[in-house]
């Protein structure tokens, strides 16, 4: 008796052992390149990678679990920014990633900022998620009220690497300038934003969509301003870069800062063309389900301008066949 018991009761450990093997074969992982945790690209990555994910043993969807893909466990991970995702992307480290349209666009065809590196041919495209604005970020008594009155002073671009850096030096060449007519640093986020109240720069850009987290907190804390970038050199640019177009940052999106008219691009969501095609239309069906439409409203202020009805906007990289199916299917592709 003694010995069957025992013998049960190693069978019963084996197969709860081969289960487990079962279970962790199962599970797919899934990352997602960012962007500085002080900016929205990383919250929103989170978002995201919630909404994807379903891991075994999650409630059904519609029971207060996870709508996303069966066995998938997606993370955001944080990064220096659109030209280190693309990168990372091409080279196999990451699974996915968010890059600004132009940023991307270059990368694929090896033109523009990217000229003389090899085209980043197997760069796919998932969704067009929201635009992005150039803030250009200096203390209300600077005396800095154009790209212009940038000449001289201490001036953060953020890192290389970054889309902000990028865009920054497209901006300054639009306005006159280059990187040898002021003082340039490459501080991100929460750094950039210190260094400006320290006074130890005079301002900084940074790419991102609107409201962001450290701009958010230094307003509060500061007495800040928003350049505008508008005129000739914004005419200029938004002319030779058709991924730039005009907008606004209204009033009222950071505490006592008045509305200003910049430029923006728009952030997109890339993978690599050797995804697999299933797991790739998987995921951009649950990223449009409607119970994923609930945690983009909730999750963060520019999740609700992530829409289907946008998802193919600006789009100049091909999509992923995945993507691309399903899209089809959803009639957003004719």
């Amino acid at each position: 008796m003694i010995k069957s018991l025992k013998t049960a009761a190693v069978s019963a450990v084996l197969a709860l052992g081969m289960a487990g093997t079962a279970v962790a074969q199962e599970l797919t992982f899934f990352t997602i390149g960012t962007g500085g945790t002080a900016y929205t690209y990383y919250p929103i990555g989170g978002v995201i990678a919630n909404a994807i994910s379903k891991p075994p043993g999650s409630r059904e969807c519609g029971d207060g679990g996870s709508c996303g893909v069966e066995g998938l466990i997606a993370s955001a991970v944080s990064s220096r920014g659109s030209v280190d995702n693309v990168n990372a992307i091409v080279s196999g480290l990451r699974d996915s990633g968010f890059a600004q349209s132009d940023v991307a666009y270059w990368a694929f065809t090896g033109t523009g900022t990217m000229e003389g590196n090899p085209p980043a041919t197997d760069l796919r495209t998932i969704a067009a998620l929201f635009e992005e604005h150039i803030h250009l970020v200096a203390m209300a008594d600077s005396g800095i009220n154009s790209v212009a009155d940038l000449a001289g002073k201490r001036v953060s671009l953020d890192e290389p690497g970054s889309g902000t850096y990028v865009d920054a030096l497209l901006i300054m060449e639009a306005n006159g300038l280059t990187v040898d007519d002021l003082t340039p640093e490459a501080l991100k986020g929460g750094a950039a934003s210190e260094a400006l109240r320290n006074g130890k720069i005079d301002a900084f850009f940074v790419v991102t969509g609107y409201p962001t987290g450290s701009l958010v907190e230094l307003a509060s804390a500061a007495d800040i301003k928003l350049v505008p970038i508008e005129g000739a050199g914004a005419d200029a640019l938004t002319e030779k870069y058709g991924f730039f177009s005009s907008s606004d940052i209204p009033e009222g999106t950071y505490e006592g800062v008045a509305g200003v008219k910049t430029v923006a691009v728009g952030a997109q969501w890339f993978t690599s063309a050797k995804a697999d095609e299933e797991l790739i239309y998987n995921i951009t069906k649950a990223l449009w389900n409607d119970e994923s439409r609930k945690l983009l409203d909730v999750g963060h202020a520019k999740g609700q301008a992530i829409t289907v009805e946008t998802a193919l906007a600006g789009v100049g990289v091909p999509l992923h066949a995945g993507a691309e199916r399903f899209y089809r299917e959803a009639g957003i592709l004719k």
